[in-house]
């Protein structure tokens, strides 16, 4: 073997992750609201580009209307055809009475263009709980009492607990623990009542004391709430010195009081979650098309190259302006891609699920990504990014559309199998339904195997707690509760 150096001719391939392959890919995972984002940014970064209107009339800065680039219809031309009523839907968007339930544009509204008012301008940033207690404790508590206040007010999480133990705050601060208590007793009178509480009993006493109503009998059973968890009432009775009626009383009482006192108050504003697909019923059959609602179009105005193309003479900016003109076509491309990749993937899901569609959860059928990319041709990790954080609206509701993926559950008599859903829903139903007469997970079992469904007492369990429901034992218990 010569060890002596050489030169080797080699041929390979191998698959390069371009920098916009890349962003194309991440684009699938992103949300219309996620892409919204995305599009306002490079908005600002490329002049080229410019969010086309939903009527089509020109801005007063641009005269001319901006042509749509054209790389967009020759990359969809390589895509697989879709259903016409489908795809035609697509290009122009959702219908008007689904995306904003009128007939005309903006007509009708009592703004001086036609459009809505937005509500959301009339509403003032919300409080929050520690805004809230600061206020008050500036007004009712003085010196340093005060520091010592606004140290605690920052301990205090957004539920009103106190997560902060006093003797630790009593040696940073390097003060008395009885002063630290004292202040603590001060911030405990505040609004909402309950606040600054170390658990859950101090803060059902809190609000017992405000109700005047902390009597002795009271303060025994705000000690052994895990007795009232387990249902155990006749100890109870026993422990608080009361009949049954006055602890069925002391019961309504305490279901009346606030467990989380301080979640009234502040947290981040409550994002309402917004479809990304719609799905209609037609004559012609299922329409399936993007929610151009919250995805505005993006143009390449090539008018306003053209300007800067005039008036560029050096190297620099020639290439700048090259770059920024390669950016926006592949933006208009890719986002174009997207959307037909969304739809294609949607389009198979709804035929894939017509059942459940026509019928409801109980016809939902056992689903796989694999299923959807070897009907449309593409790879599964494709259909799992396009699935991801996305949101289908029709006629039964809203649903992400990792929803329609369920595992299979054989069917007792031997035939198709069905969705873990569709056993879930009946598995609920009869929970629902099973009135004074609790059901055991053993005749769960039974039940669903005489409604079809092969399901062994482990999964019945399983599922039930992933849908928050106890067992029988803990149902009987509430129950009992509910009848003290």
């Amino acid at each position: 073997m010569s060890l002596a150096p050489r030169l080797d001719l080699r041929q390979t391939q191998s698959l390069v992750m371009t920098p916009q392959l890349q962003q194309a890919i991440k684009l699938l995972a992103l949300s219309n609201l996620e892409i919204e984002g995305f599009i306002a940014e490079e908005l600002e970064r490329n002049p080229l580009l410019q969010a086309g209107a939903t009527d089509d009339v020109a801005t007063p800065e641009r005269p001319e209307r901006p042509e749509r680039d054209e790389p967009a219809a020759d990359a969809a031309a390589g895509e697989a055809a879709l259903d016409t009523d489908v795809t035609e839907r697509f290009d122009d968007g959702p219908s008007e009475s689904i995306a904003t339930g009128s007939s005309g544009a903006g007509a009708g509204g009592p703004g001086a263009d036609g459009e809505l008012p937005d509500l959301d301008a009339f509403a003032a940033p919300a409080e929050t709980l520690a805004e809230h207690l600061l206020a008050q404790a500036g007004a009712a508590i003085a010196g340093p009492d005060l520091f010592i206040a606004r140290h605690l007010i920052d301990q205090i999480d957004e539920a009103g607990y106190l997560r902060a133990h006093l003797l630790e705050v009593a040696d940073r601060l390097a003060v008395p623990l009885a002063r630290v208590e004292a202040v603590l007793a001060q911030i405990q009178t505040l609004d909402p009542t309950g606040v600054g509480a170390r658990d859950l009993a101090e803060c059902l006493a809190l609000q017992a004391k405000e109700a005047d109503r902390h009597d002795p009998c009271m303060a025994r059973l705000l000690d052994h709430l895990d007795l009232l968890a387990r249902g155990e009432l006749g100890r109870l009775k026993r422990i608080c010195g009361v009949d049954d009626e006055d602890l069925a009383d002391m019961i309504r009482e305490v279901r009346g009081y606030d467990p989380k006192p301080g979640c009234r108050y502040g947290g981040e504003p409550v994002q309402a979650v917004v479809p990304d697909v719609f799905v209609t019923r037609t004559k012609a059959g299922w329409a399936v098309e993007v929610n151009a609602a919250t995805l505005p179009r993006v143009l390449v105005d090539r008018r306003y190259h053209a300007e800067l193309a005039h008036g560029s003479h050096d190297k620099a900016s020639k290439a700048w302006l090259g770059d920024m003109l390669a950016g926006a076509n592949w933006l208009v491309k890719a986002l174009d891609q997207r959307q037909r990749t969304i739809v294609k993937v949607a389009t198979e899901i709804v035929k894939q699920q017509e059942a459940f569609f026509l019928h409801g959860v109980a016809h939902l059928k056992p689903l796989t990504l694999a299923r959807i990319a070897d009907a449309i041709e593409m790879h599964e990790s494709t259909v799992s990014r396009v699935t991801s954080n996305k949101y289908l609206g029709c006629a039964r509701g809203l649903f992400e559309l990792k929803y329609f993926f369920t595992s299979a559950i054989q069917a007792a008599d031997g035939g198709d199998a069905v969705s873990a859903a569709a056993v879930k829903s009946a598995l609920r139903a009869l929970i629902a339904a099973e009135g004074t007469a609790v059901l055991s997970d053993d005749t769960l079992v039974e039940m669903l195997n005489a409604k079809g469904f092969d399901i062994a007492r482990r999964t019945v369990a399983k599922y039930r707690e992933a849908m928050g429901i106890g067992s029988s034992v803990q149902r009987r218990r509430a129950k009992a509760l509910e009848r003290a």
